[in-house]
């Protein structure tokens, strides 16, 4: 089967598809053939060798998300030629998606949105969970007022999104007024492009997508989520009673099954830039690096 392997640390030129040898289901694993995946942030990170000590052992295999069909079941109880989804934590595993089958954690893995066709399914798992754990931190419910910094992003627009399907007033902290216009249209109340127009201790929650640290703006007695890990922890807030952590995704397929009930209901829309085949895997994520993006990049298979 082919993937796409690196075995060294480096820029696009060290991506190089491979053939390797064909992946079997373990004990409670679910075979599935990609169809597709996308280009995250922490691809390039790790390509480029910026992880450190948490960087799995060369050479190997990069990607995160999954969309595809099922080949082996398992004891999973999907069916064989199901469509599904799943986020490996390719980090913690080594178990990268960017290749032709992918055996996963049953546990990791659920049916696939059926309004979506798997090259928009596959934007879903690691940005959707993401947006959705970290919402589950903090707490989000009717009617509280939450701040999105980065909410044009990949992560912020899915979580701008979720928040409002869980009846929270979202407002939005964006860096260029085109995306104004994108985030009002996913439902954002107020958008904002300088932090310095924020209003102090106006939010109940703030989901910190990039690590914006406007600290003043989230209520005495609030809660105040980063997902900016490269950027450090929160600064204390215990003394205004806030409440602060850096968040980290984890597997989840219960958590994608719930996202793709919102895509099903018409209450969240993933967005793609650009398809590209696998062996143009350099080139998206060259596209990815230059940045200004309007959606996810794709990679087909």
């Amino acid at each position: 089967m082919r993937a796409v392997r690196i075995d060294r640390f480096g820029g696009p030129e060290v991506l190089n598809v491979v053939e390797v040898p064909d992946v079997e289901a373990g004990p409670e694993e679910v075979l599935v053939r990609v169809v597709a995946s996308s280009v995250n942030p922490v691809d390039g990170k790790t390509r480029e060798g910026a992880i450190g000590e948490g960087t799995p052992p060369l050479p190997m295999t990069l990607g995160w998300d999954v969309a595809g069909v099922v080949v082996d079941p398992g004891s999973s109880g999907l069916g064989v030629g199901e469509r599904v989804i799943a986020m490996s934590h390719q980090l913690e595993s080594g178990r990268g998606t960017w290749a032709d089958l992918v055996a996963l954690p049953a546990s990791a893995v659920a049916a696939a949105p059926t309004a979506l066709g798997l090259v928009d399914a596959a934007t879903v798992p690691l940005a959707g969970l993401t947006a959705s754990q970290t919402l589950d931190w903090l707490g989000i419910t009717g009617g509280e007022r939450l701040l999105v910094t980065g909410a044009a992003g990949a992560v912020g627009v899915l979580a701008l999104q979720i928040a409002r399907a869980r009846g929270a007033r979202v407002d939005a902290l964006v860096s260029r007024p085109e995306q104004a216009q994108v985030v009002r249209g996913h439902g954002a109340e107020q958008v904002v492009l300088e932090p310095t127009a924020l209003e102090e201790r106006r939010y109940d929650a703030v989901f910190d997508t990039f690590g914006a640290f406007v600290t003043d703006a989230v209520a005495d007695g609030g809660r105040y989520a980063s997902i900016a890990t490269q950027r450090g922890p929160v600064p204390d807030l215990s003394g205004r009673g806030v409440r602060t952590t850096v968040n980290q995704v984890r597997e989840d397929g219960a958590g994608l099954a719930d996202l793709a009930g919102l895509i099903d209901r018409g209450a969240l829309r993933p967005r793609v830039e650009a398809v590209f085949g696998l062996h143009q895997v350099r080139a998206a994520a060259e596209r990815f690096a230059r940045g200004g993006l309007n959606g996810r990049i794709v990679l087909s298979l």
